[in-house]
């Protein structure tokens, strides 16, 4: 992980890619580079990068949302700053994409420079315990499904397993297994994991080869 400029992380709802894509563009903000992070969800999710907003400012992290993120208005708008993901190649660029297929639609308009720059790695995000993603069949429709909308093929899984709070190692390792099986069967590698900060020092944890610590935070606990 971290080798690619841009980085987009697709699943299904709930998966946890807003969390994911918030720790993933702090971790390369801390290794020295310039990041910026885009909310291109556009379907109107639970949680927000812009709940993150005073965490991402607090680690030089730049924050691109919809013009109309924490207000009543409930419109698929895009902030036209978001071409600068594929503009300034002086930065590293995360994207946090909407749920399933209709929320891919946003990258619709990017997706050729996307390609014909080939410095991204756009990661399919899975929660094991999710009802659509609990077995093999369901995860591979939905990566279908996800793929055709965004017109962009994925280069690799990201395990991102959890109960919430009911999250416990083996919860993490058994998703693991699930993520490795599901990899297998369609030829990508398993990227990483992302793991709860207070789970990360377990010593089965440590055996796992890419790791992303996770904050456990709540909803609007970091505004």
């Amino acid at each position: 992980m971290f080798d690619k400029r841009i980085t987009l992380f697709m699943g299904h709802y709930g998966s946890g890619k807003t969390f994911i894509s918030v720790n993933y563009a702090i971790a390369l903000a801390k290794m020295g580079k310039k990041v910026s992070i885009y909310d291109l969800d556009i379907v109107n999710p639970y949680f927000r990068t812009i709940d993150a907003k005073k965490t991402l400012e607090k680690e030089n992290v730049e924050l691109v949302v919809s013009p109309y993120a924490q207000t009543n208005v409930d419109l698929p708008a895009m902030n036209a700053k978001a071409y600068q993901m594929l503009d300034d190649k002086s930065r590293c660029a995360v994207a946090d994409i909407g749920g399933d297929d209709r929320g891919a639609l946003a990258l619709g308009r990017f997706y050729e420079r996307i390609q014909e720059e080939n410095n991204y790695d756009s990661l399919f995000v899975i929660n094991k315990y999710r009802p659509e993603t609990r077995d093999l069949d369901g995860a591979i429709e939905i990566m279908k499904e996800i793929e055709y909308a965004s017109k962009i093929k994925f280069t690799g899984i990201v395990s991102n397993s959890n109960l919430g709070k009911e999250t416990t190692v083996d919860t993490i390792l058994s998703g693991v297994e699930f993520a490795k099986e599901l990899a297998g069967k369609i030829n990508l590698p398993l990227k990483f994991t992302g793991v709860l900060k207070s789970l990360a020092s377990d010593e089965r944890i440590k055996k796992i080869k890419e790791i992303l610590p996770i904050d456990p935070i709540k909803y609007g606990d970091w505004i």
